[in-house]
């Protein structure tokens, strides 16, 4: 029986998740199954991989295959690289505590790499924040002056009309006025 490391799609349309596990090889994609070792969520960033490190080694040690992305995934979480090692220790070619060693720093590089992934989206987030408030107060700005210039012109045609209206009821008072002194 041919056993393989492979995805089990779930979720909606557009929206997929998938679970690791191990199968037999002639099963269907989402039929059965013999062990599951975790899930992968590629919908959030970064993507999110739950995984038991321990049983997909097991697996990996017993002769498992793994389809090209589980092979990524194992990669991307050290199993692999774990199953290297094992094999260089079996062989004599170094130490259990040198393998360790090199599994800890490696574990320690891979695990600052992926926080400053999420710090850098975060600082990205907050950029795109300050730079759409900022667009948005220029903004705010400048329909704040369009709106006080247009009051300033309306006030002056105000004004200019009230002067207009002043001055046509002026002339029409002085006139009647400068007529009755000629009759006298």
């Amino acid at each position: 029986m041919a056993v393989k490391i492979r995805l089990q799609r779930h979720g909606k349309k557009n929206f997929a998740f998938f679970h690791i596990v191990v199968a037999d090889s002639r099963s269907p994609r989402d039929g059965r199954f013999i062990e599951q070792l975790g899930s992968y969520n590629p919908n959030t960033n970064p993507a999110t991989i739950i995984l038991n490190a321990e049983r997909a080694l097991a697996w990996i040690k017993v002769g498992a295959e793994p389809s090209l992305v589980c092979r990524r995934i194992l990669s991307y979480e050290g199993v692999l690289l774990r199953h290297h090692l094992d094999g260089g220790v079996a062989k004599g070619a170094l130490t259990q505590a040198e393998a360790d060693k090199k599994w800890n720093d490696w574990k320690a590089q891979r695990d600052a790499k992926i926080e400053a992934k999420k710090s850098g989206l975060v600082m990205e987030a907050v950029e795109k924040r300050k730079a759409a408030k900022a667009a948005e107060a220029k903004v705010n700005e400048a329909r704040a002056e369009a709106i006080a210039k247009k009051a300033a012109e309306l006030a002056a045609k105000q004004a200019a009309e009230a002067a207009e209206a002043a001055a046509a009821e002026a002339p029409a008072e002085e006139a009647p006025a400068a007529e009755a002194p000629a009759e006298a």
